[in-house]
């Protein structure tokens, strides 16, 4: 029926409390805006992200999805390339 996640119960609270951090900080920078700074807001916005990111750090990376596999090894065969130049890499401007 809806969306199926399957993130364990700590991650989701993780990004809750990332996004509850978010939405303070914004808070602070309106107070910024307004000449009424608030620290409180910040102070609060940085305990809010680090509980979150605590609780997010397991979640397990997602799978590489290869988007530029092509273009690696266009530049591998190209540095492969160089290394065969003239002279080995070796400047032209050696006195000896």
């Amino acid at each position: 029926m809806g969306m199926e996640n399957d993130d364990p119960i700590e991650v989701r609270v993780g990004t809750f409390f990332v996004v509850m951090g978010m939405g303070v900080f914004l808070l602070f920078v309106v107070s910024d805006v307004a000449d009424k700074v608030e620290f409180d807001y910040f102070f609060l916005a940085v305990i809010l992200v680090g509980v979150g990111y605590y609780f997010r750090r397991k979640k397990a990376p997602p799978p590489p999805a290869n988007r530029f596999s092509w273009f690696k090894g266009a530049l591998g065969k190209m540095r492969a390339g160089w290394g065969k130049g003239k002279g080995g890499g070796e400047s032209k401007d050696k006195k000896g």
